[in-house]
């Protein structure tokens, strides 16, 4: 099931099936050709936890997404995207960092392809994923929403 939802980064895509959230993609996506399909009120509780969520973490009120998500992709992929999850908020970590986290320090390429096709942004935080020079590297909600996120969570987490 998919629900469009606003954010002050623009316009969010959510995906949910079998009780929890699928993906998050930015703008008005349609992975799974569910566009045209009505929400099923049996999935309506899993959006609504996950839209007010959302919310708080755009309020700068939530760390830590308790919703229920199912990213699937390879072994490898759903690998890097556990790692991606125990980066703290407010913290960063390159490519290589996650790729030494997953004990595989050559797979920095792979990595960031793993990073690049993450189902769920923002709960399976790539946005925290930079070089290892420190800049800022390419994000599918553009780099000016990868700054905004990295503000937001640099801000609330020094303020508490």
């Amino acid at each position: 099931m998919r629900r469009l939802i606003n954010s002050p980064i623009g316009s969010i895509t959510l995906l949910a099936r079998d009780h929890a959230i699928t993906g998050l993609y930015f703008g008005d996506q349609d992975p799974d050709g569910s566009k045209n399909q009505q929400e099923s009120p049996a999935l309506a509780p899993i959006l609504d936890l996950c839209e007010r969520e959302l919310a708080a973490y755009f309020a700068g009120e939530l760390w830590k997404f308790t919703v229920p998500i199912r990213p699937t992709g390879t072994s490898f992929r759903e690998r890097v995207w556990d790692e991606l999850i125990k980066i703290p908020y407010g913290e960063t970590a390159s490519y290589l960092d996650i790729a030494h986290r997953i004990n595989n320090p050559k797979a920095v390429r792979a990595v960031g392809g793993a990073n690049h096709n993450n189902p769920i942004s923002i709960i399976v935080p790539c946005h925290r994923v930079i070089g290892s020079n420190g800049s800022l590297t390419g994000y599918g909600g553009g780099l000016d929403a990868k700054r905004w996120l990295l503000d937001l969570e640099m801000k609330h987490r020094k303020e508490n």
